[in-house]
């Protein structure tokens, strides 16, 4: 699914078809509480997500035909513009904008989609990376949202490998190990996953080979490891696991969030 436009498109839009059924039964004072996010209310990070949405909608006209390049100074008035929002004002915005990008995705053409390329930080996007982008901030900030009202929640079944596949190329930004050297095996349920963790210098994650040697091993849910490289693994929102060799806490420390 990761490298197919039209698949990343349609879990996107279940991520914003779930943040509208989670914002609008939300009351005045609901959107003022404080989110998963200790720095933003509920409003804030929908006005996040509207602003993203904004640009993201700019980006894509920036790349349809692979142009490629898109003029950031526009983004300062537009995060003031949302930040300037009442929080009624934002939330209603960020699902109207939201819901909007996500149909102009869906409106492409094959043509349209093959045709795509944008330049983000010396890195060409194509449409499937430039759609897994947006989707990796979004299903996050909805976990965000969710999680502040039912603090079970769980970040969405279809969005968990994508995201782990976005948040795994940008290691080099995530993670800080702080002088820490270790390897981990990693084992997932939910779906089902083998990796090897690799701690020093720098911070990778690949398949598990049998034969390496670790430290220790790991097994949780797939969605607890994601929240986990997006520093939202706290205690209180982790679930039941297995560690050996090694504590979780390890693991926390060399991703603290972004």
């Amino acid at each position: 699914m990761s490298s197919d436009p039209r698949a990343l498109i349609a879990v996107l839009r279940n991520s914003h078809e779930r943040l509208a059924g989670l914002v609008q039964p939300l009351t005045a004072d609901q959107l003022r509480a404080q989110s998963y996010d200790t720095e933003w209310t509920i409003a804030q990070v929908l006005s996040h997500l509207g602003s993203g949405a904004e640009i993201a909608t700019l980006s894509l006209a920036a790349a349809l035909g692979g142009r490629g390049q898109l003029d950031q100074s526009a983004f300062p008035a537009i995060w003031d513009a949302w930040n300037n929002r009442a929080p009624g004002m934002q939330a209603a915005d960020a699902l109207t904008w939201d819901g909007e990008h996500v149909r102009r995705l869906e409106q492409l053409t094959d043509a349209e989609l093959d045709s795509i390329r944008l330049d983000f930080f010396g890195r060409e996007l194509n449409a499937a990376a430039l759609i897994r982008l947006r989707l990796s901030e979004h299903a996050m900030h909805v976990w965000d949202v969710a999680v502040s009202v039912d603090p079970g929640a769980s970040v969405a079944g279809d969005a968990i490998l994508p995201v782990m596949e976005q948040v795994t190329q940008l290691f080099q930004f995530v993670a800080k190990p702080a002088g820490d050297s270790f390897r981990v095996r990693l084992r997932t349920t939910e779906p089902d996953g083998d990796y090897l963790l690799d701690v020093g210098e720098s911070v990778t994650l690949s398949g598990w080979a049998d034969g390496s040697a670790v430290d220790g091993e790991i097994t949780l849910p797939a969605e607890a490891l994601l929240r986990l490289f997006y520093g939202r693994l706290d205690p209180e929102h982790t679930p039941q696991y297995s560690a050996e060799g090694i504590e979780l806490d390890r693991l926390r420390a060399v991703f603290p969030g972004f």
